[in-house]
């Protein structure tokens, strides 16, 4: 399964951002992180849909949206005519139509053209088991690997043993689904939780420093990318 680094926007320079983009796409990053945040899910708000339809028409690069938000199934077309190429959204955010949730994402494509990819995350302390009977259907599943709504904070240990237990449970299923961690990546763990089974990487500020170029370079080298 192929390795992929996700840059986390919401750590970057937004005065800068058109040029930050540019190297991390330079750098060798596939995927572009778009945290979501409603200020309700989780207490910060980010920003939305003009945002994503900016950096949509700059860059060619895989926009990995992740909606932290009440009731996503909301805005799942809004978010897909903005750009979006991937939709992430919480499992707690609305439990009961989680399911409904990921058909509505794979339906975008009657609008869009193309195929958006769905998943779906839980937080630190969400076990996976319940997620685990949407991986079959779901493209990936994020494990939470601090808890949502802030930059900058320190990676939970436990969740390491999280994606552990996920990965041997997709391998046992003979799935081909994504395993996403976003919070706490650094140089310093990435080949760790890489190692435990996760493929695709959210990194925020470990990428967007006084060097983006070379800070993607170095981090996609340590999970052989």
């Amino acid at each position: 399964m192929k390795n992929i680094l996700a840059p986390s926007i919401l750590a970057a320079d937004f005065n800068h951002l058109g040029k930050q983009i540019a190297q991390v796409r330079e750098g060798g990053a596939p995927y572009l992180h778009f945290d979501v945040m409603d200020g309700i899910f989780v207490p910060s708000i980010s920003f939305g849909m003009p945002v994503m339809k900016s950096i949509r028409k700059e860059t060619d690069l895989f926009i990995d949206a992740h909606l932290m938000i009440e009731k996503p199934g909301r805005y799942i077309e809004e978010f897909a005519k903005s750009g979006a190429d991937g939709i992430t959204f919480h499992v707690e955010a609305d439990p009961e139509n989680a399911a409904d949730i990921i058909k509505q994402i794979h339906s975008t494509k009657a609008l869009t053209g193309k195929s958006l990819r769905a998943g779906i995350s839980v937080k630190p302390n969400t076990p996976i088991s319940a997620i685990l009977g949407y991986a079959a259907d779901a493209d990936m599943i994020l494990v939470m690997t601090v808890e949502p709504g802030f930059g900058g904070q320190k990676l939970i240990p436990e969740t390491v043993d999280k994606v552990r237990a996920l990965r041997a449970f997709i391998d046992a299923e003979g799935l081909d689904t994504d395993i996403e961690v976003d919070g706490g990546i650094t140089a310093d763990n990435i080949a760790e939780i890489n190692k435990a089974g996760a493929n695709v990487i959210v990194a925020g500020s470990a990428v967007f420093n006084d060097d983006p170029l070379g800070s993607t370079k170095k981090l996609l080298s340590l999970i052989g990318a």
